[in-house]
């Protein structure tokens, strides 16, 4: 792989030590990730993003650093000592657990609750810590119309998340209960958030099942009161009754591709949806909740993760493994698509995640969900090609933005398909996240700086040259 993975198995519990040859002191892993206050994994995350050298010793089975880069590090980033016991800024949650290389909504396993049940019945848990079986998700058209003029007064070229952060933000403006945070109202205007961006944004087929547009809104039946702003029941989710069939998957369906659905590809597409919903305090997450703890509404909760989203590290790494597999299929092979990306001094996407050890159980899940697609088996092997290429040297498993790349190379949607799936089923997890600040202190997460400047007092500046007009 390009960059190094250091591996703390095998290191010596003692000091640095010396290395051979004579050279400067070197640390362990541990050793480096106590003088940063960080987790190991961070370690690796410097490694990875060229912050941080490491090598092996010969013989040896973990990987050392040289101290003063270390130390040079840690005056860089201002971290010499843990905020908390982990090494890492915590914030107290009761949503999301990861452990084991697994990872718990409220304590129930993740993947058991999406590919059990819809994505609206998953979002319900999250929120609410009950589940209601059959739940709809609807929109007033109020909402629908002001997101979708919105939308459509935009380039032609714009993406999908440019879409949906207009969308909010339209909804935004015609709810006036937005500013109601009260629990009741939350729920109620998240429910109707959601399949109104979905209906915002433009169909890619003439299909025929784009049913996000009813006389009643998005989603079905809703209207503008009551039923509009907190959803409906139906038959059961995905075990019994309709299923993804008649819920948010069937009306995001057509905003993805062209290619008419199947049941299997809904129940997929609706199984990403609920894996995808939260994972614990990612970047985008963050930013919601401390939007949420400055008492913003929960649309400006929503536009804050949304902006985040759209970091290239973040919600577009599904679009770079699209990409990838495409290429894989056309030229036959994942060697040389392998080699070019190390080439060019690319990580191979979609491999390996900082929390972790394994295969990331979102992909696990999603890639069984995918074998039961007939017209999937191309992708699912171009996918299985790129991990066995890139093991001989790094046991790097999938992650779920490879998984994502091969439902959507398999349903014939375009690179950025996967980050709308991203965005449209993370905005649930940050509404949940926004509940959960919205019971703490204002105003909380309101970290101090570490000021690393020139210390006052300093002279006032000169101008370089003569003052110009």
């Amino acid at each position: 792989m390009a960059g190094e993975r250091p591996d703390a198995a095998g290191e010596r519990p003692g000091g640095g030590e010396e290395r051979p040859g004579g050279g400067g002191r070197r640390l362990t892993t541990r050793e480096t990730a106590e003088r940063l206050g960080v987790k190991p994994e961070t370690v690796y995350a410097y490694v990875s993003r060229g912050q941080l050298s490491s090598s092996r010793v010969p013989g040896g089975r973990g990987s050392t650093f040289d101290a003063a880069e270390v130390d040079a590090l840690a005056r860089r980033t201002g971290r010499r000592e843990p905020s908390s016991p982990s090494g890492e800024p915590s914030v107290r949650t009761g949503i999301t657990l990861i452990t084991g290389d697994r990872y718990y909504f409220r304590g129930v396993d993740a993947t058991e609750l999406a590919a059990r049940h819809t994505y609206e019945e998953v979002a319900e848990w999250l929120w609410t810590g009950q589940l209601r079986p059959g739940i709809r998700f609807t929109a007033p058209a109020r909402a629908v119309g002001a997101a979708r003029r919105a939308v459509d007064a935009l380039p032609a070229h714009c993406g999908s998340t440019d879409r949906l952060r207009v969308a909010v933000v339209a909804a935004a403006a015609a709810d006036p209960l937005r500013f109601d945070l009260s629990r009741e109202a939350v729920l109620g205007g998240a429910r109707s958030l959601i399949p109104a961006l979905v209906a915002a944004l433009p169909t890619v087929g003439g299909d025929g099942i784009d049913d996000t547009a009813g006389e009643g809104g998005a989603g079905g039946s809703g209207g503008e009161g009551a039923a509009g702003r907190s959803g409906g029941e139906g038959a059961s989710g995905r075990n019994g009754g309709e299923g993804a069939a008649a819920g948010l998957a069937r009306q995001l369906w057509p905003k993805l591709t062209a290619r008419a659905p199947d049941e299997a590809s809904l129940a997929a597409l609706d199984a990403a949806l609920g894996l995808l919903i939260d994972h614990d305090l990612a970047a985008s997450t963050l930013a919601a909740r401390v939007a949420a703890s400055a008492r913003a509404h929960p649309y400006a909760v929503v536009s804050a993760g949304l902006g985040v989203l759209e970091g290239p590290l973040h919600g577009a790494a599904s679009g770079l493994a699209h990409r990838m597999l495409a290429e894989v299929l056309e030229r036959g092979g994942a060697a040389p698509v392998v080699a070019d990306h190390l080439r060019a001094g690319r990580p191979v996407p979609g491999l390996g995640h900082r929390l972790y050890t394994g295969e990331d159980p979102r992909a696990r899940t999603l890639f069984g969900l995918l074998a039961r697609i007939p017209r999937a088996a191309p992708a699912l092997a171009a996918a299985r090609d790129v991990v066995a290429t890139t093991a001989r040297d790094a046991t790097l498993h999938a992650n779920v933005d490879l998984a994502l790349a091969a439902l959507s190379v398999a349903s014939d949607m375009p690179a950025e398909a996967g980050e709308t799936v991203f965005a449209v089923s993370r905005t649930a997890g940050w509404i949940a996240h926004a509940l959960e600040e919205y019971g703490e202190p204002p105003l909380r997460m309101r970290p101090s700086g570490h000021y690393t400047g020139p210390r006052p007092p300093q002279p006032l500046p000169v101008p370089d040259g003569p003052l110009t007009q």
